[in-house]
């Protein structure tokens, strides 16, 4: 990975959702803030192996890590998803443009 890659937050966001793991634990941060121990239960790994994960979606900007007294509370940062949306959003333009123009097509054709 290019220095220019490790910095640009859509390449970063896109690596942490690449894992089935990672995206697993999004889904169970969606219900409920978690600590390493919590989501370190709902999986076949060690503490180690589930921290890895939680530093890449930290990385990736997905989740946010907070101090509550001696826990380390992991919670789902929604705005991180941004760049993913953002890239996205050309697609979701893209085929409403091909959408419309196949409609406009249809149309020409019965007239």
């Amino acid at each position: 990975m290019t220095s220019e890659q490790a910095t640009d937050p859509t390449q970063t966001c896109f690596r942490a959702l690449a894992d089935p793991t990672r995206r697993d634990i999004v889904r169970l941060l969606t219900r409920n803030d978690m600590t390493i121990a919590q989501l370190t239960d709902q999986f076949d790994m060690t503490r180690a192996a589930v921290k890895k994960h939680l530093n890449v979606l930290s990385d990736g900007g997905l989740i946010t890590v907070n101090a509550r007294g001696r826990e380390r509370v992991n919670s789902l940062n929604p705005a991180g998803f941004a760049p993913v949306l953002s890239w996205l959003e050309y697609f979701d333009q893209f085929w409403d443009d091909r959408l419309a123009d196949l409609k406009a097509a249809i149309e020409k054709d019965n007239t």
